[in-house]
């Protein structure tokens, strides 16, 4: 397994570096956001990403916009790192396609656990032999690209809704919780709030526009895509 870490703080990256050869991955280090882009799109493509928010040129969020805007990079994991703590930064680097984020000053063990769970819960999605195709009414994802269509029209999701969009439909006609969301689709335990669940649902309704309706909200409960599709428009 290949590991790139985007981290300006050379003393932080090298210790990084040092724990996960220790563990046996690979590791590919960049300082600099620019590089960091370049050094995603080598041969071999990383496994997963850790990425700084704050660096010199670009921007963490930037960066993984542009991460899951290209076909190549668009389904490796991404863990985000940052000094800032509040809950409107972790958001933001969710709705651009984060995978998990940290806050600094953080252990080294806690980073490995995640990198450890996050890569067993790609390796797990990759394995469950589910149809690369999935169709439901108007609605036809691609599991294997990170790819969704309303009819012909290709939806742009980030990876974190892709995620959410392909745990509906998969389950579709099961009630989802939002603490079992957050587990299945954001892998944490809520440091993030089931606000968040909320707050993307609600994106991603406003995403598939009048197929919206596929997914019913269930008062006090949680959220449960329609298991037949002739209800919705």
């Amino acid at each position: 397994m290949l590991v790139l870490v985007i981290e300006d703080e050379v003393d932080l990256a090298t210790t990084v570096e040092y724990n996960l050869r220790a563990e046996g991955y690979q590791v590919r280090l960049a300082h600099t956001g620019r590089d960091g882009l370049a050094s995603a799109n080598a041969e071999p493509l990383p496994d997963l990403i850790v990425l700084d928010l704050m660096l010199p040129d670009l921007s963490g969020t930037e960066i993984c916009r542009r991460l899951r805007d290209q076909e190549r990079t668009r389904s490796i994991p991404v863990i985000m790192c940052t000094a800032k703590g509040e809950e409107i930064d972790r958001v933001v680097g969710f709705e651009v396609g984060a995978d998990d984020y940290v806050v600094k000053p953080f252990s080294v063990r806690e980073l490995m656990l995640r990198i450890r769970a996050l890569l067993r819960r790609a390796d797990s999605s990759r394995r469950e032999g589910e149809p690369p195709l999935l169709r439901f009414g108007r609605l036809k994802i691609d599991h294997d690209a990170h790819r969704a269509w309303i009819d012909d029209t290709e939806l742009t999701l980030t990876a974190l809704e892709f995620r959410l969009l392909h745990a509906f439909v998969s389950r579709r006609g099961r009630v989802q919780t939002r603490d079992t969301l957050l587990a299945d689709v954001w892998g944490i335990e809520a440091e993030v709030t089931t606000r968040t669940v909320d707050t993307h649902v609600k994106r991603l309704r406003e995403k598939l526009g009048e197929a919206g309706t596929y997914i019913e909200t269930l008062r006090g409960v949680g959220y449960r895509f329609k298991d037949q599709p002739d209800e919705a428009a």
